[in-house]
């Protein structure tokens, strides 16, 4: 699904509390309820849909507000303890879902006057103190726990919060995702191999098998009309310069800039009649033959399609589709890459690769270069050369471990500036703290990674880790 195109995060809201309390402490009921309009608010304002669950605060409650919930399918259930709860009213409600559940317990105020508050002053401040009971209910009924204590006037407090909605929507999206496989892996790429059980078990993901015949077929029906448009898209989108310093490039020839074009639109309509939200390819070919030809043109078709939010991964590497789909979805782009170079003088390291990058997060007009060849692969064509803009970035690499689990990795650090190899590759300097460009390569290494990473701008470990959590995924964090 097209980044415009995707729903808002469905987040089921309700506030807790003590019915004991209201009879007791006139101001508390009216307290709470403002306050939690006043949060309904911050979420709407955070883009969320919110259905509302209203106060619990007695055991009848609870299992209305966890049916309500699960009828409309909510993304992430947020439970906030407004003022003491007992824990039987909150179980219920995650019991009814398979929604993740978040637990707010905020303080209102950062301090006291200790001298003069009285009691009901301080049923008013807020809940945290109920959070490890919360927690503890939680744990001996078997139910996932995640929480957030801290005081509501910190900024931190919410940008946790909204880290939660974006993996919550994320992990939605994956359930609802279907990943197209065309043709077969790079051979003897071992790490790349991939269960696609394991896609379906772990993120809820449909992999959709494609095959070459269904590419050619909507090549072969491509009109005239519809190759002047994708050239004109092209032209426009992309800088054609003179050759690079690299003998293998070349100015890109009008007639490879149709042919490519030719596929690109046939894989439009392949994403399209597959109903496909991203696409892992390769095919050897031989000989010059018509598969062979399709495949060595689709990189100007795979980075546009990138560049949308459907992301196409290289070397038919689905583990690594389902990382950029998932820093697509948290706004970050994801562009396909491995290492490239540990540059020891300048302090960083390359990261880049040959095929589709997701030119949407490049520091400036893509390059499209004429290739003679494609090092290691068959064919001949066009390819994309960029780096991802300059700033804070992170890198997502998604493996299967011997046995059998799939299991995250990410290091955030900064793209640097700095000239790039001019091989029609995408590639960019990515520094890592103090962390030496060795040293994180060992890191990294040690991991298990797959060769393979989205690259994404921004830091999005926080997210990372909430969605791992939510997934029930071993994450490895290597720099931060």
């Amino acid at each position: 699904m097209e980044r415009g195109k995707r729903p808002k995060p469905k987040i089921g809201y309700f506030g807790s509390g003590l019915a004991a309390y209201w009879p007791q402490f006139p101001k508390l009921k009216p307290a709470v309820e403002a306050t939690m309009q006043k949060h309904i608010t911050r979420l709407e304002d955070m883009g969320c849909d919110v259905v509302f669950g209203g106060l619990v605060d007695r055991a009848e409650r609870s299992n209305e507000v966890g049916d309500l919930f699960a009828r409309e399918q909510v993304d992430l259930i947020i439970g906030e303890i407004m003022t003491y709860t007992a824990s039987h009213v909150l179980v219920p409600i995650a019991q009814r879902n398979i929604a993740p559940y978040l637990t707010l317990a905020l303080q209102m105020v950062p301090t006291v006057d200790y001298e003069n508050v009285n009691t009901e002053d301080f049923t008013l401040i807020g809940a945290a103190m109920t959070a490890p009971e919360v927690s503890s209910a939680f744990n001996r009924c078997r139910l996932p726990f995640n929480c957030i204590v801290g005081g509501e006037f910190q900024d931190k407090v919410w940008v946790q919060t909204q880290e939660w909605i974006e993996a919550a929507a994320t992990r939605r999206a994956l359930m609802n995702s279907r990943l197209g496989h065309l043709g077969h892996y790079y051979p003897g790429m071992l790490d790349m191999y991939t269960d696609f059980t394991m896609h379906q078990g772990y993120l809820g993901t449909h992999i959709e098998i494609v095959e070459m015949c269904d590419l050619a077929d909507r090549v072969h029906h491509v009109s005239e009309a519809e190759i002047d448009v994708k050239v004109t898209e092209a032209q426009e989108l992309f800088f054609m310069p003179e050759p690079g310093y690299d003998p293998v490039t070349e100015k890109v020839d009008p007639e490879e800039l149709r042919w490519a074009a030719r596929i690109a639109v046939a894989q439009d309509k392949l994403i399209d009649d597959f109903q496909l939200d991203g696409l892992a390819y390769y095919y050897r070919g031989w000989n010059d033959n018509e598969y062979e030809r399709i495949a060595a043109a689709m990189i100007l078709g795979n980075s546009m399609l990138t560049a949308r939010g459907i992301p196409c991964a290289g070397e038919a590497d689905l583990k690594t589709c389902a990382a950029m789909l998932i820093m697509d979805y948290f706004n970050a782009g994801g562009s396909f890459c491995e290492l490239y170079v540990l540059d020891f003088e300048g302090g960083f390291v390359v990261a880049g690769h040959d095929g589709p990058g997701h030119i949407a997060i490049g520091d400036k007009k893509p390059i499209l270069r004429g290739m003679k060849l494609f090092h290691g692969k068959a064919g001949r064509g066009v390819s994309v050369e960029f780096n991802v803009k300059n700033g804070p970035v992170t890198m997502l690499g998604l493996t299967q471990t011997g046995e059998g689990k799939f299991k995250f990795i990410a290091a955030e650090g900064e793209s640097v500036p700095g000239p790039i190899l001019q091989i029609g590759n995408t590639n960019t300097r990515v520094k890592f703290g103090d962390i030496a460009p060795d040293e994180f390569g060992q890191a990294w290494t040690e991991t298990g990674s797959t060769h393979h990473f989205a690259l994404g701008v921004g830091h999005q470990l926080g997210k990372i880790e909430k969605l791992a959590k939510m997934l029930g995924i071993e994450l490895d964090v290597v720099c931060r």
